[in-house]
């Protein structure tokens, strides 16, 4: 099918010839479906090929395992040995398109730039690349600037550690005490960003994922969230990427209307308010937020419906900072969807989510996609249809590939309420799973959704069926037609689509799988 046109896409720089395919894509991690960066190669080589046009391959980092699932590696710039080498990672570039994850916002305390600062203090080299507290308030802080700061989770993003002379220091740690936030506007923080994507690039990574980019840049007197201090920092960290012929994927959950603004300004962003607002479509049969929201979503958008997060309640929810600025859900519907996805999951997600488990964010709802469709193949193949249907790239996350049920007794072993969707697959798992009807239907969609010449084309939201909830959209590309139509209530579908020169239509996607000759 070829690359994705940016002019059609929105991409912020339409010049470019942009690295990522007009097909779906998959994201995961090594450990949990392939086991190693062989074994995933295998995989996309073997049954999961045709399924996808590239891969985010979620942080392989040394180490995978410390407290944030690989989002606080020692070394941003080695593979974790247990998965394989830069080499493997080259071998399953040569399959697919790779995307990374640029962890922004912080470092580890094992991280031997840490250690070496905690043993010599402002003498160490590295002592540049940590942000302390009075790097950002010189002259201290009054309560209303710390009561200002935007935290995804409860307390002060602050930690006090003992250097090895017994002087105290005052760091920030946005996310956990374990995560060191840098320094992003000094020398060693910028220079360390820049090795990273010095590395990435060298080892054939076409784009990153700006990780927690939102919290990245701390100013005085603000939330330092989102601020347009932030904002010029992603203008420079891409513009830097672009250098390197790396694309960028900004990932931040925020107020719907950042989103459009962050759009404008890089490759790509993320569709964080599509999950919440299907979830919403199907549970209540209106449609008529979905569709707001088609109408005014960024066209450079990687589309989602579950990833290694939970899934968003403020994205669709009202500014946090100005009452005037509603939300795409009003404060009851959000109230209803959250306690929808606590029903369709029999109570699993309620075990996982907010303070009933150690979360690192509040806002998000800890299921896995299918069984907070209470486990429906209906609904869930409607949800899929509609993601991969509207503009941008489709991204699947591996467990919902697999219509993949809450792993509970993961939740329990571990206590991280996000580890409900991080299942680890053994081979066994993923061939049993791969003969499942709704795995299989979703197959033969994502197949279409790679190889149908419409979606190279033009898209128009219709208005058919609306205001009894119903969705209708259309793709065309010269005498290409791919149509869908969708009833939420009914929760029925049909699609219209060419095939060598004939219009076919299809109410079950059972009935687009090759059967073998």
């Amino acid at each position: 099918m070829g690359r994705a046109d940016p002019s059609r896409l929105g991409v912020a720089d339409p010049e470019r010839t942009t690295a990522v395919r007009n097909q779906a894509q998959l994201i995961t991690y090594v450990d949990r479906l392939g086991g190693t960066f062989e074994g995933l190669t295998e995989l996309l080589r073997g049954p999961l090929a045709g399924l996808f046009g590239g891969i985010h391959v979620l942080p392989f980092f040394d180490p995978i395992d410390g407290a944030d699932a690989g989002f606080d590696p020692n070394d941003h710039r080695e593979v974790d040995p247990r998965l394989g080498t830069w080499e493997d990672v080259g071998r399953l570039g040569e399959t697919l398109p790779i995307m990374a994850d640029l962890i922004v916002n912080h470092v580890a305390t094992g991280s031997p730039q840490f250690q070496d600062f905690l043993a010599h203090g402002d003498a160490s080299e590295h002592a540049g690349l940590f942000l302390t507290f009075d790097r950002v308030f010189p002259n201290g802080a009054r309560e209303a600037e710390l009561l200002a700061l935007y935290r995804p989770r409860p307390g002060l993003p602050l930690t006090r550690v003992t250097l090895g002379d017994r002087s105290r220091r005052i760091m920030w740690t946005t996310f956990t005490a374990t995560q060191l936030d840098i320094d992003v506007a000094s020398p060693q923080g910028r220079g360390y960003l820049e090795s990273i994507l010095d590395n990435f690039a060298a080892n054939g990574i076409r784009m990153v994922r700006l990780d927690a980019v939102g919290y990245a840049v701390k100013t005085a007197g603000t939330s330092s969230f989102m601020t347009p201090e932030t904002f010029a920092f992603i203008d420079e960290l891409t513009a830097s990427a672009h250098r390197r012929d790396i694309e960028v994927l900004v990932e931040v959950h925020s107020y719907w209307q950042k989103q459009l603004q962050i759009a404008q300004r890089v490759d790509w962003v993320y569709d964080f308010a599509l999950p919440p607002l299907v979830l919403h479509g199907l549970y209540t049969g209106n449609a008529e937020r979905l569709r707001h929201w088609f109408e005014v979503r960024p066209r450079n958008a990687v589309t989602v419906l579950d990833t290694h997060d939970g899934i968003g309640v403020v994205d669709v929810g009202p500014s946090a900072s100005d009452a005037d600025h509603l939300g795409l859900l009003d404060a009851a519907e959000i109230d209803e969807l959250v306690e929808g996805i606590h029903e369709h999951s029999h109570g699993a997600s309620r075990l996982a989510t907010g303070a009933a488990a150690s979360n690192v964010d509040l806002y998000q709802v800890n299921s896995t996609y299918y069984d907070a469709l209470g486990a429906d193949e209906t609904a869930y193949l409607i949800a899929r249809l509609l993601q991969v249907w509207i503009p941008g790239v489709p991204q699947v996350y591996y467990v919902g590939l697999l219509a993949g049920h809450n792993d509970v007794e993961l939740l329990h072993r571990t206590g991280v309420g996000r580890d409900i969707n991080r299942h680890h697959y053994t081979r066994e798992e993923l061939d049993q799973g791969l003969t499942r009807p709704v795995v299989q239907r979703l197959a033969a969609l994502l197949e279409v959704r790679n190889t149908h010449p419409a979606f190279d084309g033009d898209w128009e939201l219709l208005d058919e069926g609306r205001g009894e909830g119903g969705l209708a959209m259309r793709w065309t590309a010269g005498e290409a037609l791919a149509e869908l139509r969708v009833d939420l209530r009914a929760r029925t579908y049909a699609i219209r689509i060419t095939e060598a020169g004939r219009t076919r239509t299809v109410t079950d996607l059972a009935d687009l799988i090759e059967q073998p000759s």
